[in-house]
């Protein structure tokens, strides 16, 4: 008798293919299961409120699902560690972040593959299925393109629209950073960061970084003909502002030199062990290339025992991961009717992620993660995706932010009333989401 498939690939795809092929679907929320409930869904009761929105537009917001719904919308053309496969190919990743909102913050999320490459005819697709949504994720989409979609949607749309490429990985590695330079007693203004990488992520990052307080002349970013300076020619808008004029800057090596803290968003091994030890006391090191970092694990520790290190990977401590704050950051955003997710959201949001790192984990925390040391320390500067703690803290701050920014069109003018409505749904979920995590486990 041949002998069950039992490799990562084999589990991957039979996941995805049985009972039923993908992930997410469609659940009615109201009766049906009457001739009367039908009249009510569809013809003709379904007339009074269209005539109702038809004369009062926010009334959208009253007989229908739109402020409880996200777009999660891709063209193919950068898929994490796949790179342009196409948005046929890219559905199954749109289809998991999908899952992933509506498994955390309770949001519904359509996965929406666009076969169209040219940004001005991207852009004019997504505002004219903008009506549909509360919320629009933009999700791989290639660089530089997806910084003109990105600056032609928001605040287009009337919705808050985020690529989370580029700012949900900013507000974790944001978060952590906070709490990074905690562990290491370093203070944000006299840090001195290397940015290996120029793409899209890395951008928005080190953006994020000083907004958060980092000094834009204390800042080298590198890609992959080495330190952009001010005397390099046809640099685009991105990488010019951030170009460096301190002299005898040339390579990767030179910018890590003496270097606080190392962020990299570039490719596996690019960080040698030599530079690693060129670099100040008590050092911070965010080697995020997936699948291999840009310097690995045990080389990086073997090398600096006053390390700090995070990378994308899941079996690393202290991963970067986007899923501790796109589903909240949405969820305050569309909670307060939120135009758009402003620096002020971001940043309340990584405050928040980075404060409950600092807490003791909690008991069902600890129970999902035995044999890891939960405790606030080098190994311990973000909370695990599990911690149910971020829907009920996360979202309120990011609605504080929106409110206080400006940018909400409902503010919720009371958050710990908001709070307790979070924690029920914490409560009526919890039960779902752990079978969620047995069977990933």
């Amino acid at each position: 008798m041949k002998k069950a498939d039992s490799s990562p690939k084999a589990k991957a795809l039979a996941y995805h293919r049985y009972p039923r092929p993908g992930k997410v679907e469609v659940i009615p929320t109201k009766p049906f299961s009457t001739p009367d409930d039908l009249t009510l869904a569809y013809s003709p009761g379904v007339a009074f409120p269209c005539l109702e929105i038809a004369a009062e537009a926010d009334n959208v917001y009253k007989y229908t699902g739109r402020g409880n719904t996200v777009a999660v919308i891709s063209n193919g053309t950068a898929v994490l560690g796949l790179g342009n496969i196409g948005p046929l190919a890219s559905k199954p990743v749109m289809e998991g972040k999908a899952l992933l909102f509506k498994i955390f913050a309770g949001l519904d999320a359509f996965d929406i593959e666009v076969d169209e490459t040219d940004p001005a005819k991207f852009i004019s697709i997504v505002k004219a299925l903008a009506p549909t949504f509360g919320g629009v994720n933009l999700e791989d989409i290639k660089a530089p393109e997806c910084f003109e979609i990105e600056q032609g949607l928001v605040g287009q749309c009337g919705i808050p629209v985020m690529h989370d490429d580029q700012h949900g990985t900013a507000v974790i590695v944001a978060a952590a950073f906070i709490n990074a330079l905690i562990v290491q007693d370093k203070k944000i203004e006299d840090v001195r960061l290397t940015v290996n990488g120029a793409g899209a992520a890395a951008i928005a990052c080190t953006k994020l970084l000083v907004s958060l307080g980092v000094r834009r002349e204390n800042i080298v970013m590198c890609d992959s003909k080495g330190a952009i300076t001010t005397d390099r020619k046809n640099l685009n808008p991105q990488k010019a502002s951030f170009a460096t004029s301190r002299p005898g800057i040339v390579t990767l090596a030179d910018a890590v030199r003496d270097s606080d803290a190392f962020l990299g968003l570039s490719v596996a091994d690019v960080l040698t062990p030599e530079m690693l030890a060129s670099m100040a006391p008590r050092p911070i090191v965010f080697a995020l290339a997936n699948p291999n970092p840009e310097i690995a694990r045990d080389k990086a520790l073997a090398t600096r025992a006053d390390l700090v290190y995070a990378t994308g990977r899941s079996d690393y401590p202290n991963q970067i991961n986007n899923v501790l704050g796109f589903p909240y950051i949405f969820r305050g955003a569309l909670d307060t009717r939120a135009t758009m997710i402003n620096e002020e959201m971001k940043l309340a949001a990584a405050h928040a992620i980075a404060a409950l790192a600092r807490k003791p984990a909690s008991k069902a925390v600890r129970e999902l993660y035995k044999g890891e040391k939960l405790t606030f320390g080098p190994d311990y500067i973000l909370p695990k995706p599990f911690d149910r703690r971020l829907l009920t803290t996360v979202p309120a701050e990011v609605a504080r932010a929106a409110a206080e920014s400006g940018v909400a069109l409902k503010p919720i003018e009371n958050l710990e009333a908001y709070g307790r409505r979070l924690k029920k749904y914490v409560a009526d979920t919890d039960e779902s989401l752990r079978a969620f995590v047995e069977a990933e486990n």
